[in-house]
């Protein structure tokens, strides 16, 4: 940093990845510390936070689907209650009946929303079902996916891992970015990630797999290797779809909720796809060892 006297004199050097880091990485551990205590020691404190954190994130996603219609002649209407219902439903079914469960809990979901766009009375019930369903998939059907992975052998360490290599793609990729980043992934949907960025969440993430599986897991280093990969390609998807979705709604961010990461969904982003890559990456590479059949 320059002296105070001459702070003025030099133009400020733009940050390329675009986040406060501190506060993000403020909010990060507010919202890892009390997830971790639910994962090992009270799980049911865990499925109170997730249902919270998943409302959110449908409130935010349907209230920007509105708000982007509200000045055209037939604005969008979603009924929230049946999505709240399945944000609810949905974490639950998955951690006490698991996949089928899950996926059941989004058909009930998506009969609800049906039935409600009728007793709504909601003037375009096609387009409000579409987007109905689309919040309801996006948001709690993939990130439930999380409780599932608790279900299996070690699952809770399991979990913990993959948070931690989501972070790492996110860290490492911030890092990489403000030091490297000089080719756009994709400068027309989110022109701040880099592919340097890119590589260094790939080299970080893989850092953190391999010594989880040395030193938690006792498994072959290659899985590890091999999750970290999955989970840094599906959260930067994850990332990608999120930064299309705000640039169609015209949004920066869905909310202001966390500081250093705008809304919600601006921090589970990563997860939607990384939670349901990581669980069945997970099965098909440990069933041999851990006895897991691939319908757990």
């Amino acid at each position: 940093m320059s002296q105070a006297g001459t702070v003025a004199e030099k133009p400020k050097r733009q940050i390329k990845a675009g986040r406060n880091l501190p506060a993000a990485i403020a909010t990060g551990a507010a919202l890892l510390i009390p997830g971790v205590f639910g994962i090992f020691w009270f799980q049911p404190l865990l499925i109170a936070i997730w249902i919270v954190v998943l409302c959110l994130g449908v409130w935010e996603v349907a209230r920007a689907l509105e708000h982007h219609t509200a000045e055209t002649t037939q604005p969008l209407r979603i009924p929230k209650a049946p999505l709240y219902l399945g944000a609810a439903a949905m974490p639950v079914a998955a951690y006490w009946g698991r996949v089928e469960a899950l996926t059941l809990g989004l058909m009930i979901t998506g009969v609800a929303i049906m039935v409600g766009a009728v007793l709504w009375r909601v003037t375009d019930p096609g387009r409000s079902i579409v987007a109905s369903l689309f919040v309801a998939c996006w948001v709690p059907y993939l990130i439930s996916f999380a409780l599932l992975l608790i279900q299996i052998p070690q699952g809770e360490w399991r979990l913990v891992v993959v948070v931690l290599l989501v972070v790492s793609n996110d860290t490492f990729g911030y890092i990489a970015g403000v030091l490297f980043g000089k080719h756009p992934m994709a400068p027309k949907v989110s022109p701040k990630k880099s592919w340097e960025g890119f590589a260094g969440s790939l080299i970080g993430a893989m850092l953190v797999g391999v010594l989880a599986s040395w030193l938690i897991f006792d498994e072959p280093l290659h899985i590890g290797a091999a999750l970290a990969v999955a989970v840094v390609i599906a959260a930067t998807a994850g990332d990608f779809s999120e930064s299309m979705v705000k640039r169609e709604l015209g949004v920066k961010d869905m909310s202001q909720a966390l500081p250093g990461h705008g809304g919600v969904m601006d921090r589970l982003d990563s997860l939607v796809f990384a939670m349901p890559t990581a669980y069945f990456v997970i099965v098909a590479l440990t069933q041999d060892t851990a006895g897991l059949p691939l319908g757990l």
